[in-house]
């Protein structure tokens, strides 16, 4: 059966990779209301989004002439280094040609047309829509794009597999309670037990979920606990940079995790990791961020304490053995134009109990 819950966006997604792809301005060519969450959350993280604003009339008779306009204007009152246009269903259905708008304003600013609408059922093709046409405009290099449609096909497939996209409706629950697995989990680590502590986020979630790793060491300095976290630089030009800024964090609060894959390559490290927690055979792991990529057998017979930022994740995750389970809560726009580690709601928790 298809889905009949909620998915992420098409649009939303190829608006998030514009901004990864230093984009300064993103104009959506549609109804002043599409994606409007979405829009006004970039807008914290320093891309500003417009709109042509399409209205009933421009729904008959297109609305070529006033995207010239709009993108006009970004031009002259931003100067920006960069821009997009990101299409919706409104400009495929009326058949709009955006590269043909870009090239009508005149304009000198590098843009990149982004024809794309939220009827796909993976929202990985707004990521394609964008990372193709920057590629042709030299933004990225064609290696960096396939090995992004690489990574996106690895996600995928672990959303597939064990996450939120794996049968057509999962429960939303906010988990077990955040104190009654802190507890656990000290007990565990003050009292001599073995453990891997593992992040493994996806993009900017990081900046919370790397709090949780930082504050099981503020509690337990001393404990037999190996840090994990996916920090290598590579990357779009926004995630290298939460990259850097994010382990510099880590150390700087006495934390020197060892380093397996990047923050975009979440879906694909699964395999990497558990490898590595095989080596060390722990009693116990966290794993936080995107714990499912990490496959099942990898943690049988472990303790694991697993932090997700997705209600829907919950029951997946109990399902592949995980011990306790628990949701930081509204994470994501949480991290949206922060450039420093933010206390989490987890190790808030564990501060509170040492």
């Amino acid at each position: 059966m298809d889905y009949i819950q909620p998915r992420p966006s098409s649009i939303v997604a190829a608006l998030y990779t514009a901004r990864d792809l230093g984009v300064d301005v993103a104009i959506l060519h549609g109804p002043s209301g599409c994606s409007f969450k979405h829009a006004r959350l970039l807008e914290e993280d320093g891309m500003r989004v417009l709109t042509t604003s399409l209205a009933d009339n421009e729904f008959i008779f297109g609305g070529h002439d006033l995207l010239v306009r709009v993108l006009r204007h970004a031009d002259e009152m931003f100067a920006p280094r960069r821009m997009a246009v990101v299409g919706t269903c409104v400009a495929m259905i009326i058949g709009e040609d955006l590269q043909s708008a870009i090239l009508d304003a005149g304009i000198t600013t590098p843009t990149i047309a982004v024809d794309i609408h939220a009827g796909f059922r993976e929202n990985i093709e707004g990521v394609l829509a964008t990372l193709e046409p920057a590629a042709s405009a030299g933004w990225i290099s064609a290696d960096e794009l396939e090995r992004q449609r690489s990574l996106l096909l690895k996600a995928n497939e672990v959303e597939r597999l064990r996450g939120a996209a794996s049968r057509a409706y999962i429960e939303p629950s906010r988990g077990d309670l955040k104190h009654i697995a802190a507890e656990r989990l000290l007990e565990l680590a003050g009292n001599g037990a073995t453990g891997v502590a593992v992040m493994n986020a996806k993009k900017e979630t990081a900046y919370i979920f790397a709090d949780e790793l930082i504050a099981l060491h503020d509690a337990c300095p001393e404990a037999a606990v190996t840090y994990i976290a996916n920090l290598e630089d590579r990357g779009l030009p926004k995630v290298r940079e939460d990259a850097a800024r994010i382990l510099a964090g880590m150390r700087g609060r006495g934390l020197e995790p060892e380093l397996i894959g990047a923050l975009d390559e979440y879906g694909a490290n699964g395999q990497a990791i558990g490898g590595r927690i095989r080596e060390v055979n722990p009693d116990f792991a966290l794993l936080v961020g995107v714990p499912h990529a990490v496959p099942p057998e990898y943690t049988e017979g472990i303790e694991v304490f697993s932090i997700t930022n997705g209600p829907r994740q919950v029951e997946p995750l109990r399902e592949m053995g995980h011990r306790h389970v628990m949701v930081e809560i509204d994470l994501h726009p949480k991290t949206l134009g922060v450039r420093e580690i933010v206390e989490s709601e987890f190790g808030a928790v564990l501060r509170s109990m040492r």
